[in-house]
């Protein structure tokens, strides 16, 4: 990214026509052939005025994390696993003790009811077991089963396994400065949340 977010530089000619002089950083991609490029050259053909800079990083971040989506989800689905379930189990695997509904819906980034439900449905598979607390009967303590984690135990190499073919189009430095990016990215945007939700 460029010091103006995606943004063109002042100076640069971008704005000045469909698919011409789109600028430095996020507004480079529009030479690259991918499905974001297309949608962005004809956003600039109806509105050729607006910045598109922001399209091309927020589209191919989200197109990139649907594909992967939908390609990670096949082994969870062998395993009659939905990815917020498979999710509710990582939760509880990595982190190594009991954890609350409440504590595994900010775990999960998922809502209380749909965590409720999930749950549920674990539960009834016998990989997660619940216990109630002792001083508070509303509270229950969440905990995996040995069917739990050895569940997650034998999916998890196989995930990472197809992440590292995928990122191995990338040369090792190239992942090391998108992860940076990202990291930069996201921690920015939750600081932003976290001071909108106080």
């Amino acid at each position: 990214m460029t010091a103006t977010n995606g943004r063109p530089a002042a100076g640069s000619d971008a704005g000045t026509g469909p698919g011409e002089g789109v600028g430095t950083g996020a507004g480079s991609g529009l030479g690259r052939d991918d499905t974001v490029a297309a949608v962005v050259r004809q956003w600039r053909s109806v509105h050729p005025a607006l910045d598109t800079g922001p399209m091309e990083v927020i589209g191919r971040i989200n197109r990139c994390a649907a594909l992967l989506q939908q390609s990670e989800d096949a082994p969870l689905r062998r395993a009659g696993l939905s990815r917020p379930e498979f999710d509710l189990l990582g939760a509880l695997r990595r982190t190594g003790h009991e954890l609350t509904p409440s504590e595994l819906a900010k775990e999960t980034f998922s809502s209380g009811a749909a965590v409720t439900k999930r749950l549920k449905q674990l539960t009834e598979r016998g990989l997660v077991e619940r216990r109630g607390d002792a001083r508070d009967r509303r509270v229950a303590h969440l905990r995996l089963t040995d069917a739990g984690r050895d569940l997650v135990d034998g999916i998890l190499p196989e995930q990472l396994a197809y992440e590292t073919a995928v990122l191995s189009v990338l040369a090792p430095e190239g992942q090391g400065e998108l992860a940076g990016l990202l990291a930069e990215l996201l921690g920015r945007l939750e600081g932003r949340m976290g001071a909108l939700r106080a």
